[in-house]
């Protein structure tokens, strides 16, 4: 039997460099968003510092912390991360085939950081 694996990524742009700051590969869509939720939260709250342990012990790691210079990108990320509204338009795009994407930009130095997730290629089971 095959079945559709997932992935997510989180990314950092200043407008002219790009980088990884880490992904991951899970088998299903509902993991994708737990985890693209929780990098969300951990980059929010921790402003580039470790965050406290997660109650949920997922099997992946999590993405290189983050610096933010401004209030407003921390804000942004942890308001999509627990409004319903924002999770649940992201799980229907999952649902649907599409890429959930979601960016948010740190006005004070031009930093855009995006948290991504999509399904991936099929894998046997």
């Amino acid at each position: 039997m095959r079945r559709a694996s997932y992935a997510a990524e989180v990314t950092v742009t200043d407008g002219q460099r790009f980088a990884s700051l880490g992904g991951v590969t899970v088998r299903n869509r509902r993991l994708v968003l737990l985890w693209l939720r929780r990098q969300a939260l951990r980059l929010a709250n921790g402003h580039g510092f470790p965050a406290a342990a997660d109650p949920v012990r997922l099997p992946t790691g999590d993405v290189r912390p983050v610096r933010f210079h401004g209030s407003d990108a921390p804000e942004v990320l942890r308001l999509w991360a627990t409004d319903s509204a924002h999770q649940d338009h992201a799980i229907r795009a999952l649902e649907a085939g599409f890429p959930a994407l979601f960016t948010v930009l740190d006005p004070a130095v031009g930093l855009s950081l995006t948290l991504a997730g999509w399904r991936g290629r099929l894998a046997d089971r």
